[in-house]
């Protein structure tokens, strides 16, 4: 199954959400800043993306700013955070059964479900 992370307030989350639409296949819908990924979600994400949970934070926030950019995070620290504050996660996500990859360029998107 696919699935988007998605926030219809942002333009690139839209923007891949067209894709998975045009593209025909069946996919879901999770809408993260309504129901937030918990921190095991979050580090099996972080699996399939092949990423450092640094690479997944959105570091130009104000929540990032305000209280976490000056300090020195343990990657268990960084994931809890973003479970407790999920719009500091990149934005879209989309993922499948074993990998997963950030919409940004949404060419990511179109190369996953290819």
């Amino acid at each position: 199954m696919i699935t988007i992370y998605h926030n219809a307030r942002c333009r690139k989350s839209r923007e891949g959400l067209e894709i998975l639409k045009e593209s025909g296949k069946d996919f879901e819908i999770r809408e993260y800043l309504k129901e937030p990924l918990n921190e095991k979600e979050i580090t099996d994400l972080l699996q399939k993306l092949n990423m450092a949970p640094i690479e997944l934070v959105r570091t130009e926030e104000k929540i990032w700013k305000e209280n976490y950019r000056d300090r020195d995070l343990s990657d268990k620290e960084l994931i809890r955070i973003m479970a407790e504050h999920p719009k500091l996660i990149q934005r879209p996500v989309v993922e499948t059964n074993t990998k997963a990859v950030v919409g940004r360029p949404a060419s990511n998107i179109e190369d996953l479900i290819a």
